[in-house]
């Protein structure tokens, strides 16, 4: 009798030991290599079993068998719901089962900050280092005729935005910040593109507000006497080099960004200008024509 009762006691505690390890697989367990702050995107049509074996490929999951039932049973047979799911931190078998089910795709705001002075290479590097699969490439390209127009600002962005969407923001920010200027440029006599360029260039030609009034005066005084601006900071989509590492050789490159070479303004942007509030400033000194765009 003492030995059965003993052997039951046993198999109570083999029992519940079983359970509490299958209990501790489904809530507790998280794969070691749980990929972080990473955006799953469930397309539309894709089964059940496709969607777990790729989460269990890409170590979302242990069991993609155990994630198919789960599914099953939290969403009433409906399968996985669509969706970009983002992913900040590691999750057990059970919640990923349970977001899937019902559509909790997490996409919680990121906070992006974009410094002023920033180059759209730049900002691409930023958007790739703190969203996750941001489409880098495709942001370069679609922004590039917006450079300069992309207001520096601290941004709150879905985990999910597309590059486009990115711009869209950054563009109406711009144009937000102009609406108050827009009397002041008008009475400036130049046009908006030639005061953004103007801005870009000084960005990279000096960082004290006071250096870039006077550096403003004086490249306005040779824009109005038809002389070369002569600025070494466009050279950095010339050649890489800046002031510092610019030679003689150099300064003779023919290219539209070669200030030494060609007149005017339209050689395009080079950095977002500083706060836009600021930009349009105008002041009389030393320098004639001394119009500040700092």
């Amino acid at each position: 009798m003492k030995f059965k009762k003993y052997l039951l006691d046993w198999r109570y505690f083999l029992m519940v030991f079983f359970i509490l390890a299958i209990l501790g697989y489904f809530f507790i367990y998280q794969p070691v290599n749980f990929p972080l702050h990473t955006l799953v995107s469930v397309e539309k049509g894709v089964t059940i079993g496709q969607t777990a074996d790729f989460l269990e490929q890409k170590n979302f999951i242990s069991s993609s068998f155990w994630f198919v039932a789960l599914n099953r049973l939290l969403s009433g047979g409906r399968g996985v719901l669509a969706g970009d799911y983002y992913f900040d931190k590691r999750q057990s078998l059970f919640t990923v089962s349970r977001r899937l089910a019902r559509g909790d795709f997490g996409l919680t705001p990121v906070v992006v900050f974009i410094p002023e002075g920033s180059s759209i290479k730049e900002i691409a590097v930023i958007l790739e280092k703190t969203l996750p699969s941001f489409a880098q490439e495709k942001f370069l390209a679609e922004a590039q005729a917006k450079e300069g127009y992309l207001f520096p600002d601290t941004y709150y962005f879905p985990p999910n935005i597309k590059p486009a969407a990115v711009i869209a923001a950054m563009e109406k920010n711009f144009n937000d910040k102009l609406t108050t200027l827009n009397e002041k440029i008008s009475a400036f006599g130049k046009s908006l593109k030639e005061v953004v360029i103007m801005a870009s260039l000084l960005e990279e030609e000096a960082r004290q507000l006071e250096t870039k009034q006077m550096i403003a005066g004086i490249l306005w005084k040779r824009l109005k006497i038809n002389m070369p601006l002569q600025v070494d900071s466009s050279f950095q989509y010339v050649n890489g080099k800046n002031t510092f590492t610019l030679t003689l050789d150099d300064l003779k490159i023919d290219s539209p960004y070669n200030t030494y070479f060609y007149k005017g303004v339209e050689i395009g942007l080079q950095k977002i200008p500083s706060i836009f509030e600021r930009k349009i400033q105008c002041g009389t000194g030393l320098y004639v024509y001394r119009f500040c765009f700092t």
